[in-house]
């Protein structure tokens, strides 16, 4: 039976827009879309990053505007006893049409709609990093009150703009007068979290999250009164600049490398190798793998420990790399990806899945084999050292990962009753002996069958002997 659908000519469809709470929406990108109340100072400086890098892609084709442009930075200063931080770039800066679009429309990028003007070429040149928005209103997690004083590059002192609000939906707007283009954003933070007001907490923030962002950070900092002069503040740069695996290999020398790990994992020991990649193309990377001389000692089992190989968006630090990036069996391996094309969640605290993040997985896993096979080959104490720290947690990628299990058992070493002293055989040596003692039995007459691996489960050699 087909039921007939009947329409009255006198009626149209009506089209409406969805309605929001502006207040509850606010409210609930505050509270719910980020985990870590400091993510809203990475935040803050990648708008100033980006800020700082928008007005450097202009000023190349603008010799007018070339000439009066700041040299980059982004300042931060603080008053514990005010209760408020201030973070000050010397970026593009904004007009007042631009902060009513950026700041007045939640969820309107200015960097995302900037990226769409560049050419292809343009945008794989430029480090820009936020594109959804949202980064700005983090804020007010921690802020009751968020002051934004901004001048755009180019324009007269007096059209600068204040933008200022509560966070409960409404914003107040002025015009007045700034020296220098570039955005002041002052934040008054709330009572419960002006523990953040300290020059060591905010050093430590910055260096978590933000430490490789490519325009210099200064901190202000006390100096102390002495005979000649009296106490006064300094601006301290406390950010490294140059993110090493961005360089060219051919630029890095061996102690570069050893010192950037020992800073990247607080280890004392050098690294037993390391394997540095660059992958180009539509979709691009940057790969700084080591493998560490010690394990630490619960290697064995904490298994969900991944915290050592470091994810970063345009030297940006998002996260310790989840198990989407790299697998519990090689949760000793240590060092950075960054990558401007991984997809993630708005808040940038959840990478989601894509044909990039399993090409990235795969090459981390890859590379890591590379480096443990180039080791084995070597052979040595290195080899020796590596092999009876991180044996054990090898063996278990043998039912983790079917694909790689011929590659993992080949690096496998097991005590054997033919090896002495502290050497292991490898489980193709084994079988080549079994196999030349099978050629001998065979001469005698005896029927012994072929490629048999025996093996004694025992908590030591001794105790098996």
């Amino acid at each position: 039976m087909t039921e007939a659908v009947t329409e009255n000519p006198g009626t149209q469809a009506e089209t409406h827009a969805f309605d929001a709470e502006v207040h509850q929406l606010l409210k609930l990108m505050i509270n719910a879309l980020y985990s870590n109340r400091e993510i809203f100072l990475r935040e803050l400086i990648s708008n100033a990053s980006d800020a700082i890098d928008k007005l450097r892609f202009i000023a190349l084709t603008d010799a007018e505007l070339q000439a009066s442009v700041q040299p980059p930075s982004i300042d931060l200063s603080f008053d514990a006893e005010a209760g408020k931080l201030v973070i000050e770039d010397t970026g593009i800066g904004m007009t007042r049409d631009e902060v009513v679009e950026n700041l007045g429309t939640i969820a309107r990028s200015g960097t995302a709609r900037f990226l769409e003007s560049l050419s292809g070429d343009q945008q794989k040149d430029a480090q820009l990093i936020g594109q959804f928005g949202v980064g700005f209103y983090s804020s007010f997690i921690v802020a009751e009150q968020v002051t934004v004083e901004t001048l755009k590059a180019g324009q007269s002192a007096d059209t600068a703009v204040r933008w200022q609000s509560r966070g409960e939906g409404e914003y107040t707007l002025e015009t007045i007068e700034r020296a220098g283009h570039g955005t002041r954003i002052v934040l008054k933070l709330s009572e419960p979290h002006r523990d953040l007001l300290d020059a060591q907490r905010l050093r430590s923030i910055i260096e978590h999250y933000s430490n490789h962002v490519a325009f210099p950070i200064r901190l202000e900092q006390m100096v102390a009164a002495t005979e000649d002069a009296e106490e006064t503040t300094e601006l301290e740069q406390i950010n490294d600049t140059q993110a090493l695996w961005t360089r060219p290999k051919a630029e890095i020398g061996e102690q570069e490398y050893q010192e950037f790990y020992g800073g990247l994992t607080g280890d004392f020991e050098p690294p037993a190798i390391w394997a540095h990649h660059h992958v180009e193309g539509t979709q691009s990377y940057s790969m700084l793998l080591y493998l560490p001389s010690r394990a630490p000692f619960d290697l064995a089992w904490n298994r969900d420990e991944r915290s050592g190989l470091k994810l970063y968006i345009n030297r940006v630090f998002i996260m310790d790399a989840a198990e989407s990036l790299v697998p519990r069996y090689l949760r000793f391996v240590r060092g950075v990806i960054d990558s401007a094309d991984l997809p993630l969640n708005v808040s940038r605290e959840i990478l989601q899945d894509s044909p990039l993040l399993s090409k990235i997985r795969s090459a981390v896993v890859r590379r890591s084999l590379d480096m443990l096979e180039k080791l084995a080959s070597q052979g040595g104490e290195v080899w020796d050292t590596v092999r009876d720290e991180f044996g054990n947690v090898l063996k278990e990628g043998i039912i983790e990962d079917p694909a790689n299990r011929e590659r993992i058992a080949s690096l496998l070493r097991f005590e054997s009753t033919q090896i002495h002293d502290e050497a292991r055989t490898s489980l193709a040596d084994y079988l080549q002996r079994a196999q030349a003692s099978s050629n001998e039995s065979d001469e005698d007459g005896t029927d012994k069958p072929k490629q048999t691996i025996w093996y004694l489960l025992a908590d030591s050699r001794a105790r098996a002997l």
